[in-house]
């Protein structure tokens, strides 16, 4: 085509027009969109809307390198696969002393069906579909390694057998709740005197069946004021600490709540960022955003508070940072002069410190 001064203003008008349409278009997808967000079958999509804007956010999309064994950054996909699958190896196949003995073992023969092809493709639909490459771009499903100690991974034995042998390691130690708490391999040893805590901690620690307590995860808390100045030791190393996690929620030595309230609020807010792209969009209705924040900022600040003695100061705290994050949402401020209650009706969102006091009387 030449380039005359007539043809280049015909491809001008050309281009706004398309630019015009593009533009149509992606209006009528957006109001589409936020039309089908407000309704019960585009709940999915709009949970799948603020992940996909949350990784949008994100400064750095690709990590591809890793260290070997010898500290050298590896930046070739090979020989990153090749080096997670050197160490799926070594901690795999790693056996642990353990006392060579068997207790009360009968043999049981039982005829066993075999495996239907109904039971296959029942278990086939149930997994999980779309495996892409994450950040790292190594897909889940890699190289095979071999498992030579113990049962091979994903066995349905495993979880029953790791039951039987923590079930038999901590009978020697066990007593009633409070002083003795399991969930899983977390275990929690309480005692009036130190000496006691030390020495079940010591007959728990023996590593007769093949397992290993963490040293680096095992800590020692003292909630007496006239025994602070104990510790305790695990083959010769202090665990001595002023505040641990169990299941989640922050113990502190001097019975204090104020640390797990600053983390409940932290977590509030971290949840808050991860689905900032759905409440700070303008065109969502309230009634959405509120939702939204009830099912994903409030649970991770009301947990665990159900066994938390809070004082007003730090019940106003939490609520303070909930009216934070309602006033960002739907674009509020100070300034505007709205009223709180008028805040929580919008968003149909009730008090926090209700929702607390709910929690602990069901």
């Amino acid at each position: 085509m030449d380039r005359t001064e007539e043809n280049r203003q015909e491809y001008k008008e050309l281009q706004h027009r398309v630019k015009r349409e593009v533009s149509k278009a992606k209006q009528k997808a957006y109001d589409e969109l936020y039309t089908r967000l407000d309704t019960r079958e585009g709940e999915k999509d709009l949970y799948r809307l603020a992940r996909q804007r949350d990784r949008d956010g994100k400064d750095v999309q690709q990590v591809r390198v890793i260290k070997d064994r010898d500290g050298r950054v590896l930046t070739s996909k090979e020989s990153v696969q090749r080096r997670w699958k050197e160490y799926f190896e070594e901690l795999m196949n790693e056996e642990n002393e353990r006392e060579k003995r068997v207790e009360g073992v009968n043999s049981v023969e039982q005829k066993v069906d075999k495996i239907r092809k109904d039971e296959v493709r029942k278990a086939l639909k149930r997994m999980k579909s779309g495996k892409t490459v994450g950040p790292d771009d190594i897909p889940v499903e890699t190289e095979e390694f071999k498992v030579e100690v113990g049962l091979h991974q994903g066995s349905a034995l495993s979880p029953y057998l790791f039951a039987i042998v923590m079930d038999q390691l901590s009978e020697e130690v066990r007593q009633e709740s409070p002083w003795t708490m399991m969930f899983a391999d977390d275990i929690v040893i309480c005692s009036e005197s130190r000496e006691q805590v030390e020495e079940n901690l010591e007959r728990f620690a023996l590593e007769r069946r093949g397992m290993k307590v963490s040293r680096r995860k095992t800590e020692y808390m003292c909630v007496n004021e006239r025994e602070g100045s104990g510790t305790a030791r695990l083959q010769g190393e202090e665990v001595k600490v002023q505040e641990f996690k169990y299941l989640g929620s922050t113990v502190q030595s001097n019975g204090e709540c104020g640390k797990e309230v600053k983390k409940r609020v932290q977590a509030g807010w971290n949840g808050w960022r991860k689905v900032s792209g759905v409440l700070c969009d303008r065109k969502i209705s309230a009634r959405i955003k509120g939702k939204v924040y009830r099912t994903v900022e409030r649970p991770a600040m009301l947990y665990g508070l159900e066994t938390v003695s809070l004082r007003k100061r730090q019940e106003s705290g939490l609520e303070e940072a909930e009216l934070k994050m309602l006033r960002f949402s739907l674009g509020v401020t100070r300034l505007d002069r709205i009223r709180n209650e008028y805040i929580r009706g919008t968003a149909h969102v009730g008090r926090l410190g209700d929702k607390v006091r709910e929690a602990r009387l069901r």
